[in-house]
């Protein structure tokens, strides 16, 4: 049976089981948050999203409260924005920004768009408590000066990547994050992922190769290359070259194969793509296009082709092997590049069109 409640003056019907935050946000109300995410467990540390119920003592965390029926809430009373300023005050003093990285994903920096959106300013200047690039990992970077202990790193590595890697050592004020017992991140068993970079809210973790390079004039979005799962992922480009150059790789939370999701290879494997000796447009020998037979030694000079005569070429030689030799002295080899549907097809191609069941994957090799 739905649960009739009232969020701001609005009478709004829902599932039950959901939480306060759920369903505000599902009928376009706005509930600043910061420990939370949809993709993670819900853990109500932070305080931002507090909200009052009427006949309720206090104030309640809106991201674990759950709805009930007849529930009045207020999101933006006077006395809930002064218990937010607070806490962003309070999460201020401890926060340290040196400035390398301002403008590289300013709308990526929540903490900091809830500050301004509050207006609130330190009441002291923070002063830097860890070591700037703290960690030799070599694709992330670790800078704690700006971590507000949200802990969404921790749920992250262990929820959607299953390492376990960040756990928070110590209590109080002394209380940090730390990888496995105090150790480098490699050591605490660290793939390297990423996770824990995309799901953080102030940019303590970062991406090592794109760190003060400034934000990206376009994103593109795109499919990994590496495998056939079909992960989906932003390309960040600069317009500074012809062409355009990619220098930052980051989830798309609207992805439907892995959402937030990308192993080290899709979210860090980008430099081949401006690689000086990556091949651009296909490539068939000099011979080939002047229609002479296979040479005994020197098989003469690449030229670069439109994809129509390679593609031209390549059908004729396995039309001729096939009728000189059989559809079994052909074997088709496909990719971990490919998508499924790619290999799927390599498959029909090989058994239904040449007419061998010689075909295997190069994983296997």
């Amino acid at each position: 049976m739905d649960v009739k409640l009232t969020i701001n003056n609005t009478p709004i019907t829902a599932t039950p089981g959901q939480t306060i935050l759920e369903v505000a946000r599902q009928n376009g109300i706005t509930i600043p948050t910061l420990c939370y995410h949809k993709d993670l467990s819900p853990v109500g540390s932070c305080r931002l999203c507090v909200v009052e119920v009427e006949k309720w003592r206090g104030q309640s965390a809106a991201c674990t409260t759950p709805i009930s029926e007849g529930m009045v809430v207020h999101t933006e009373s006077p006395a809930i924005i002064q218990s937010r300023r607070l806490v962003l005050e309070l999460l201020l003093q401890n926060y340290y920004d040196a400035g390398y990285a301002m403008g590289d994903r300013p709308q990526d920096n929540e903490f900091i768009h809830w500050v301004e959106h509050y207006r609130v300013t330190a009441p002291r200047q923070a002063q830097p408590r860890f070591a700037v690039n703290s960690d030799p990992n070599p694709v992330v970077w670790v800078d704690f000066n700006k971590c507000i202990l949200c802990t969404r790193c921790v749920r992250a590595c262990a929820e959607v990547q299953g390492r376990f890697v960040w756990g928070v050592a110590e209590r109080g004020h002394q209380a940090q994050i730390v990888a496995g017992a105090g150790v480098p991140m490699l050591e605490a068993r660290c793939e390297s992922c990423g996770a824990c970079v995309a799901y953080c809210p102030t940019g303590a973790l970062d991406n090592r190769m794109s760190v003060g390079l400034g934000a990206a004039d376009r994103k593109v979005l795109t499919t990994c290359t590496y495998c056939g799962v079909g992960c989906q992922l932003d390309l960040n480009v600069k317009d500074d070259v012809p062409g355009g150059r990619v220098f930052r790789v980051t989830s798309n939370p609207n992805a439907p194969v892995n959402g937030m999701h990308l192993c080290v290879k899709g979210r860090y494997g980008y430099d081949f793509i401006h690689h000086p000796d990556r091949v651009l447009r296909p490539r068939v020998r000099r011979y080939l296009l002047q229609g002479l037979p296979r040479p005994e030694h020197d098989r003469g000079e690449w030229v670069e082709v439109d994809w129509d005569t390679a593609l031209g070429i390549a059908a004729e030689k396995l039309r001729q092997t096939r009728e000189q030799h059989g559809p079994d002295s052909i074997g088709v080899l496909t990719s971990a590049k490919c998508l499924n549907e790619e290999n799927y097809l390599m498959n029909k191609f090989a058994r239904q069109v040449i007419g061998t069941n010689s075909i295997d994957h190069c994983a296997r090799l």
